[in-house]
């Protein structure tokens, strides 16, 4: 794994999923972490299972959506641990998977867009003024293979991720030369407690699924943690504007 010791990272969205496996692998790693999120209850749990492990983990509650509450969420990091070296903005909505765009409703694309794209532009700019005094950190932004290609009845959220990857490629090649990187990943179909609640509604859903990637299974929260782990550590240090499929082999096809 890679080394995170003596490391500060926040992570958004955090109480649960890929969020919540970032925060337990980058204390694993030796990081102390920032678990923000919308859902106070959940996300105190999440740093219970981090202090119970041994880590070092505080709660922090953040709607993405609005900039003074990122803000804050940066400033009780900075209170707490004195730095941040790396964020994972990882906090975001599926919206609708279920109508053509001209059947979409309109408010749905304006939430979809406020959460997974203003709250990722809301995060960057109160991290980067953090990172560009320290002249050094790490930001990993979630995308999806939804951001690399299209996906059927869902273009408020294909076009929110698709944004994404635009803005870490742009801002990875704004800060390259002050010591910062940015980076994305790009998830396929992953095995957390929304995939499953879908499959509880259509039990067909699983297989359609894993039919649609070629290693034929879904991934694993851990293992998308891994990725992002990587990305935040010096182990990737000449990585940088890099939108990372974490896909099974789904947009080789």
């Amino acid at each position: 794994m890679a080394d995170m010791n003596g490391k500060v990272a926040l992570v958004t969205g955090a109480a649960h999923g890929i969020g919540q496996a970032c925060a337990l692998a980058l204390t694993q790693a030796g990081a102390a972490v920032c678990v923000a999120d919308i859902d106070e209850h959940s996300g105190a749990d999440t740093v219970r299972q981090i202090i119970d492990a041994g880590g070092r983990a505080f709660f922090a509650q953040c709607d993405v959506r609005h900039a003074d509450e990122t803000r804050a969420m940066v400033a009780a990091t900075l209170a707490e641990y004195g730095r941040l070296d790396a964020a994972v903005n990882n906090a975001g909505i599926a919206g609708s998977f279920d109508h053509r765009l001209h059947e979409a409703d309109d408010d749905m694309l304006d939430i979809v867009l406020a959460v997974n794209l203003r709250g990722v532009w809301n995060c960057m700019k109160a991290e980067l003024d953090v990172m560009l005094a320290q002249g050094s950190g790490a930001i990993v932004n979630m995308a999806s293979v939804a951001g690399l290609i299209g996906a059927p009845k869902a273009a408020a959220y294909t076009a929110s991720k698709h944004a994404v990857v635009g803005i870490t490629k742009s801002a990875a090649l704004d800060y390259a030369r002050a010591g910062l990187r940015i980076n994305a990943v790009c998830p396929a179909y992953t095995d957390t407690r929304m995939v499953q609640m879908a499959v509880a509604a259509d039990p067909r859903m699983a297989a359609i699924m894993s039919r649609g990637i070629p290693m034929g299974r879904l991934g694993t929260t851990e293992e998308i943690a891994a990725a992002v782990v990587w990305l935040c550590s010096d182990a990737a240090s000449f990585v940088t504007g890099h939108a990372l499929a974490l896909d099974g082999g789904l947009v080789a096809i």
